[in-house]
């Protein structure tokens, strides 16, 4: 039985378990995907040697750069992102490669793009980890200018504090890469002059737990376009399969 699966601490969060074996179920698929809640990256050995039929994996916080060293090769829209959420494990003998890819650029801008308007031309990227870089790369694929917002002093970025109603209606796409709002921590949002958005805005959420955050209930009570991240986690997923069987994009 073939095995992938799914790096990352904690995963009790995670999605993609659920997704694969039900996609394995339906498809008569001999295969079974995994958690593997590992505490350190230097743990991926272990996993790797005591999972021979292990043909596939998804990487998560905390993990995206730090697998970055570990890996026989990395795409160049990964290594332009400098994260990586996908791997496809070659058995090539006694040896083991492992081939790096990222798919959250893929998941968002194939779910950004219906959106967009010709008005839509700049961007507030809410975080500066992982995701956020992927998101400002499909950003950049889409024709729009960015800004990454922090909460400190980095070169580059925007503060929160800094973020004027006069910025949110220049910048009037927003894409949260934050935590802020995701289950349990459900009231919670990032900070912004909410009030100062309207129908030309879009307020994207990475997070699609739960369904509507506080961040998107407070764009769409302007009459802002909102959506969540549940169609970029799908389409992710899909293109993790692509990855996996070798029709590397």
């Amino acid at each position: 039985m073939d095995k992938y699966g799914l790096i990352g601490y904690p995963l009790g969060h995670s999605f993609s378990i659920s997704y694969h074996n039900q996609r394995f179920a339906d498809e008569g698929i001999n295969a079974k995907y995994i958690n593997f809640e590992i505490a350190s990256i230097d743990d991926l050995n272990q996993v790797l040697s005591q999972n021979p039929e292990l043909k596939g994996l998804n990487v998560t916080i905390p993990y995206k750069q730090k697998i970055i060293p570990f890996l026989d090769y990395i795409s160049p829209e990964a290594r332009a992102i400098g994260a990586v959420n996908v791997i496809r494990v070659v058995h090539d003998g006694k040896n083991v490669r492992l081939r790096g890819y990222n798919s959250d650029v893929i998941g968002f801008v194939q779910s950004m793009e219906p959106l967009l308007e010709s008005y839509h031309k700049k961007a507030l990227v809410l975080g500066t980890g992982g995701a956020a870089r992927a998101i400002a790369y499909g950003l950049k694929s889409l024709g729009l200018e960015y800004v990454y917002v922090s909460r400190y002093e980095r070169p580059d970025t925007i503060q929160y504090e800094r973020i004027t109603p006069e910025v949110v209606r220049e910048y009037n796409v927003i894409v949260n890469c934050t935590p802020l709002g995701m289950s349990p921590k459900v009231n919670t949002c990032p900070q912004l002059p909410y009030e100062a958005l309207d129908e030309r805005n879009i307020l994207y959420d990475l997070i699609y737990n739960p369904d509507e955050t506080l961040f998107m209930r407070k764009g769409r009570e302007q009459g802002a376009t909102v959506k969540n991240g549940l169609e970029m986690l799908l389409l992710q997923a899909f293109a993790s399969w692509e990855f996996w069987e070798g029709r590397e994009k």
